[in-house]
């Protein structure tokens, strides 16, 4: 039987709006069953207790587990590419942070785009460090380190957490803005740069406040600035690099992201929870003693800041000629 060509064409429209309306049925159902969260790290750093803590709060807003699944390797490169592969369902979300800014340009053949194959859900901190020296020194603020540096071009040690670590590209941005020669050396992770920083093997670090700030309170480390615009409410009377180096800014950062084109259903839902989470006290105190400000907002922001970096490291890595080891 032939069918008249207007009933023909309603049926077919009708054909290819099923796996949509399929799509957005699924998505005000959002979530049906556990979700796993990506880390990129190991357990026990700041990036898992970020993701902990958020997948704890999900969990307990919207009646499904959010399980952090950590998938150590490649400077996160291995998580982040399993969620960049993933079903966009979002069933499977990242815990993403400022070395996936750093790897699109330190890395030369990735298997993604974080830009492109990640999508932005929403941000959750903004993370500083200090610019920390061992209590020895002879520089008491940075105008004084600067100058020393000056003096002893090519002798200064800065710690690092490897090559392409956030501490890493800190220093090269200081390094750059302030005229001095710091020589990196590179450990495998922050801890082990502090250790050697307290034994004075090293000269300086840039490492996060979440790490640092017990030693400057006991005294067996010297803060001489922290990297952030504004000053830190942990350590409320340590300028900032940018007083006296006017326009350094380098803060970490960390925030939900799904694969592409995951429904806008879910990830205004996940923003929107997220954002109440930053404003919940508790949570937000939480988030506060790991060294973070809080950033709520709409993913459009989050997007944003994710370019930003992105082409701001890019054009550090560029400039120093690092690649990944």
């Amino acid at each position: 039987m032939k069918l008249p060509r207007r009933s023909f064409l309603h049926l077919a429209v009708g054909a290819a709006a099923l796996p949509a309306a399929t799509r957005i049925a699924r998505a005000l159902d959002y979530p049906s069953r556990p979700v796993r969260i990506i880390v990129g790290y190991a357990a026990a750093g700041p990036t898992d207790i970020t993701g902990r803590l958020v997948g704890h709060w999900l969990s307990e807003r919207l009646g499904q587990q959010f399980i952090v699944e950590n998938r150590p390797g490649a400077g996160s490169n291995v998580g982040t590419e399993l969620v960049a592969r993933a079903p966009p369902d979002g069933y499977t979300l990242l815990l993403a942070n400022t070395a996936n800014a750093i790897n699109a340009t330190l890395y030369e053949k990735l298997n993604f785009n974080f830009v492109r194959d990640i999508a932005p859900v929403a941000g959750i901190t903004r993370n500083t460090s200090a610019m920390v020296v061992n209590p020895s020194s002879l520089a008491k603020t940075v105008p004084e380190f600067i100058a020393y540096a000056k003096a002893n071009s090519g002798k200064i040690n800065m710690a690092t957490a490897g090559v392409g670590s956030p501490p890493h590209v800190y220093g090269l941005l200081f390094s750059a803005m302030a005229g001095v020669d710091l020589i990196p050396v590179h450990y495998r992770g922050g801890g082990l740069g502090l250790v050697d920083l307290l034994g004075g093997q090293v000269q300086v670090m840039f490492e996060g406040v979440a790490s640092t700030v017990e030693y400057i309170k006991a005294g067996k480390l010297r803060a001489l600035a922290v990297t952030s615009a504004t000053r830190s409410a942990a350590l409320p009377d340590i300028p900032t690099v940018g007083e006296f180096v006017p326009g350094y800014e380098a803060t970490g950062w960390f925030g939900l992201g799904a694969p592409d084109k995951t429904p806008v259903q879910i990830i205004d839902r996940l923003n929107q929870e997220i954002n109440a989470g930053l404003a919940d006290a508790t949570m937000k105190a939480r988030l506060t003693d790991l060294g973070g400000t809080v950033v709520p907002g709409p993913p459009a922001d989050f997007g944003k800041l994710i370019a930003d970096e992105t082409e701001k490291w890019g054009k550090v890595i560029r400039t120093a000629n690092i690649k990944a080891e």
